[in-house]
């Protein structure tokens, strides 16, 4: 399972992020969100930038300490967060850059699909974003982006 996101839906609400802040930190704060909406200037539309939980994924392979790992029967990537030293190496590594630090903690965070129920769809108002099987997610960003 994916996340897909689809920009000509988004409307730049912000929902997501507040709904996933709520749900990991018991706080209404963009800053703490696991996904990120922003404003192309280029294309006037907003994107979101949240983990892919890569087949492959090379922040599991920078983590010094394994703590980035991923989950093999449900495919999550996940961060221990105990294990966590605070490198970002993760966060370098990664090709979007979805990992983000959190300063007050000194920890590194990523989406972690809620556990397979990803509040951030939950809370899309306009549809923009969708939890999809990896093989229809890929299918649909590929008509979307035109890859």
């Amino acid at each position: 399972m994916m996340l897909f996101y689809d920009p000509k839906l988004c409307t730049g609400c912000q929902h997501c992020q507040i709904a996933c802040s709520y749900k990991h930190f018991n706080a209404y704060s963009i800053a703490l969100s696991n996904i990120r909406v922003l404003f192309n200037e280029e294309t006037g539309e907003f994107e979101a930038v949240t983990c892919f939980h890569c087949e492959k994924p090379v922040c599991v392979e920078v983590c010094p300490v394994e703590a980035v790992y991923k989950d093999e029967e449900t495919g999550i990537v996940r961060i221990r967060e105990a294990r966590c030293i605070g490198c970002r190496s993760c966060i370098i590594a990664c090709p979007i850059s979805a990992p983000w630090y959190n300063e007050e903690r000194k920890k590194t965070y990523k989406c972690d699909l809620c556990d397979g129920d990803p509040e951030c769809v939950k809370f899309c108002s306009p549809g923009a974003l969708k939890f999809l099987p990896r093989s229809e997610g890929v299918r649909r960003l590929k008509e979307v982006y035109r890859v």
